[in-house]
């Protein structure tokens, strides 16, 4: 009989996202298990009871995901699950907290997108501002386009310190430069975008960051991204079904939140479909993410040429 496919959730939150279990399912897993407020030291037993009870034949068939709200943490546990295997004992892996590997990974591989059909050009020496960027998406968006050879900033709103801040642990924890900008009142936000290539609105839900006033101090800006869906937009001008559409006011193109939305989501399950179908074990993570919303953006742009 053919072993079903099971998927163990952790998180280190209260509940593991329903988002999270619906894509699992869709992606083929039959056997969906969440464990809530696991720590990251928890996770080398969990892992370890995942693997041994299946045999070198079940864990093909088996993954572990995880979840939660923050990036760093996710990163660590995902690293201490892949360390507590043992060889042929060894799971598919993938992290994904509260969306934001995947949803960074979109967004930056659309602005790179971009970024090339208007200006034939790629994120290399880019000035790239990322508003909201002391939260999960920011912070990852940030550590993808340094990746691709971007300068990147994380602006907060509450000033420079707590930017600095999150600039230089995330850029520690995973081995990019990173700086800090204040864009804690309406004159700080102004100077921070001034000579922006690009800016990534990564702020919470229904709050604008960047008015339509601040917006024509960024005379260089290329490309707007904006992952907020409610009202007010978090870009002034930029709408949520834009997908490089001209940005009133200025030279730059918007794309908005479902257009990322729709890039984020078949990123995400087509990781989860290449984990749950693999026959060797993956280990997923956000640079797994930016080659697969990549490689769908390419696969569309070769649909509509």
């Amino acid at each position: 009989m053919e072993r079903p496919r099971i998927l163990h959730m952790f998180t280190p939150g209260r509940q593991m996202s329903p988002f999270d279990i619906n894509m699992a399912a869709d992606a083929g897993y039959q056997i969906i298990v969440p464990y809530c407020e696991v720590g990251l030291d928890r996770i080398t037993g969990l892992t370890q009871d995942t693997i041994f009870s299946r045999g070198p034949k079940g864990v093909a068939r088996t993954g572990i995901f995880i979840g939660g709200r923050d990036a760093q943490l996710a990163a660590d546990m995902l690293e201490r699950a892949r360390t507590s295997m043992v060889k042929p004992f060894v799971v598919s892996l993938m992290a994904d907290p509260s969306g934001a590997y995947t949803t960074a990974a979109a967004m930056v591989a659309c602005v790179e997108a971009a970024l090339k059909r208007h200006h034939a050009q790629g994120l290399e020496g880019q000035r790239v501002v990322i508003l909201g960027g002391t939260g999960p998406v920011g912070r990852v968006a940030g550590v993808i386009a340094a990746q691709a050879g971007a300068e990147v900033y994380l602006s907060s709103r509450n000033g420079i310190d707590a930017a600095q801040e999150a600039a230089d642990e995330t850029g520690q924890r995973f081995g990019v430069k990173l700086h800090g900008l204040s864009g804690g009142d309406p004159d700080a936000v102004r100077r921070s975008i001034a000579d922006a290539d690009v800016l990534l609105a990564c702020a919470a839900a229904g709050v604008q960051v960047v008015s339509s006033e601040a917006l024509g101090a960024a005379t260089r800006l290329k490309v707007a991204a904006d992952v907020n869906a409610v009202p007010p937009e978090g870009i002034a001008g930029v709408g949520v079904m834009d997908d490089a559409k001209p940005l009133a006011g200025t030279q730059a193109v918007a794309i908005g939140a479902l257009a990322v939305g729709n890039v984020k989501y078949q990123t995400q399950h087509r990781l989860l479909v290449q984990m749950c179908e693999a026959e060797k074990a993956q280990v997923l993570s956000f640079p797994e993410a930016f080659a697969v919303a990549r490689a769908f953006l390419v696969e569309q742009a070769g649909k509509t040429a």
